[in-house]
């Protein structure tokens, strides 16, 4: 300003200056649109991080979100989840956006080292670059949590990284999710979050002895053997299935966590409260339509008479459902939609698993608090006022009454599952 003042006719110092706020606006408009369009990526990474769970297995109890820690476990011993904040010590924070998609797409770390499929990683294969860069920048932009990482505490010879080569060999499939052209972009998107980033499979699969599930059980249902509930068949009507669900009740109970067929306790709660209540309207239904098209292998409810039950247990669960259960439940097992389930002819109740009913009666629970239903009606434990011999009666007295055509259950599997973790 200055030398302008002094040489006020120089055209060269005034074009400079006349050149110099136009140039700045430039600039600031460049900056603008890339802070916007990384704020962008990390607001999209965290609704995809929020798709996939990841907080609910990342986070220990009382510890910091995503410094890992979570023991989970399993008939091969205690896994610890890892650390993925943006620590740059114990976390992610020194990663790049290859290695992070590298890991996701091969199920392997950046030094080589195989990832136990406690991780689902045979379901994450199937993610886009896209959407693991966008996930990627959300972790990273997380708060840091300077917490090491604990080690496994396997059995041998589980605890032999060199054990997982076989169970990918049978088990994993590298590589992204494929479209189906004939099915429409709803439908894609469905499966595309049920089988990817939604990881259904993981609880909704029956586990066998090496930790795998075979193609021909997918969604079939299974015991989840960190946690010890039933994931009830997405596929079979015989057994929990969703053959004759409607949209709008898959869509309430994934979203809001109740539903006029049911609500969600146990695991599936905690997926409800920490995922699926957060997503869109238009993926949630895109997974319902996705669901609803599962392939039916056991086609059919249960029909026939109910299964043969002791005259005296039946005499006795009916007297504690009446004391106990009828106030909220109805006489008749009819329930007061949605916050009061049906017991009559209800499939999560006639399943061949009792685990579900045993525990819940034991050890009672709420849905989830959400958005949509924001004070849930809870189910109080009885597993202090009923005896193993009362709380069997009473959980086969609902799965044999009004019609139901479940089994019979024993005091002993009450008993084994009083010991049974709690989340």
């Amino acid at each position: 300003m200055m030398l302008a003042a002094l040489v006020p006719h120089s055209p060269t110092i005034v074009a400079a200056h006349a050149a110099a706020p136009a140039s700045d606006a430039k600039a600031q408009a460049a900056h603008a649109a890339a802070t916007a369009t990384s704020t962008d990526i990390v607001k999209r990474g965290e609704y995809l991080a929020r798709a996939g769970d990841c907080v609910a297995c990342h986070t220990a109890p009382r510890g910091k979100e995503f410094g890992g820690g979570l023991p989970m476990e399993t008939p091969f011993g205690t896994f610890y989840s890892p650390n993925i904040s943006s620590d740059g010590e114990y976390g992610i924070g020194k990663w790049s956006a290859d290695q992070f998609f590298h890991m996701m797409r091969t199920g392997k770390m950046p030094d080589g080292r195989l990832i136990y499929p406690v991780m689902p990683i045979a379901q994450y294969t199937k993610v886009t670059r896209e959407d693991s860069d966008a996930i990627f920048a959300y972790l990273k932009s997380t708060e840091p949590v300077n917490l090491p990482n604990r080690p496994h505490a396997l059995k041998f010879p589980f605890n032999q990284r060199n054990m997982l080569i076989p169970w990918r060999t049978l088990y994993f499939r590298e590589g992204e999710f494929k479209a189906d052209p004939t099915k429409s972009v709803e439908w894609n998107r469905g499966a595309y979050l049920v089988e990817g980033l939604g990881h259904c499979t993981m609880c909704h699969t029956k586990i066998n002895l090496l930790g795998g599930s075979s193609k021909s059980e997918q969604f079939a249902g299974g015991l989840i053997p960190i946690q010890n509930w039933y994931a009830p068949s997405l596929t079979s009507d015989k057994d929990g299935g969703l053959g004759d669900w409607s949209e709008k009740d898959i869509v309430d109970l994934l979203q809001a966590g109740i539903s006029d067929r049911g609500a969600v306790y146990g695991p599936m709660a905690e997926v409800t409260y920490h995922s699926l209540q957060y997503m869109s309207d238009d993926d949630v239904k895109a997974m319902a339509v996705y669901l609803k098209t599962l392939p039916d292998n056991d086609r059919g409810r249960k029909s026939g008479p109910p299964a043969k039950t002791d005259t005296k247990v039946f005499a006795l669960g009916e007297r504690i459902y009446g004391a106990k259960c009828a106030i909220c439940h109805g006489k008749n097992g009819e329930g007061e939609l949605q916050h009061y389930p049906p017991l009559a002819r209800n499939q999560s109740i006639e399943m061949d698993s009792a685990v579900n009913p045993i525990r819940i009666v034991l050890n009672g629970g709420f849905p989830p608090g959400t958005a949509r239903n924001p004070e849930p009606y809870g189910m109080p434990p009885f597993g202090q006022e009923l005896s193993d011999t009362d709380a069997a009666a009473v959980v086969t007295y609902i799965r044999t009454a009004w019609g139901n055509h479940g089994k019979p259950v024993t005091a002993r599997e009450a008993n084994e599952l009083r010991k049974a973790p709690l989340h």
